[in-house]
């Protein structure tokens, strides 16, 4: 997943032209630039919309990537802690003894 080939913005708006604009049927427009009908329609989805809509949700997209890091990291502070504080009262009633 993730390997294949990286195609700019202009060449998927290009692409989705030719099927909204000029009229081609998505099977003949994925055939003719080698690419994958799945892709071009996904594509269409996307560079349907106005860019201000597309730029707030790809804003949107990465904000709940960096959350995700954000949280992924906090709870690893915390198992950490846990860890921490039961080790330490362990060590605190071997101390007392």
């Amino acid at each position: 997943m993730g390997t294949g080939i990286r195609y700019t913005d202009e060449f998927k708006q290009e692409a989705v032209n030719q099927v909204v604009k000029h009229g081609y049927s998505v099977s003949d427009v994925s055939s003719r630039l080698g690419i994958s009908t799945k892709s071009l329609y996904y594509w269409k989805k996307k560079f349907s919309k106005p860019s201000n809509v597309r730029k707030q949700e790809d804003d949107l997209q990465a904000e709940v990537a960096r959350l995700k890091r954000d949280l992924k990291r906090v709870e690893q502070e915390r198992d950490i802690l846990k860890e921490a504080a039961v080790f330490f009262a362990g060590e605190s009633k071997n101390a007392t003894r």
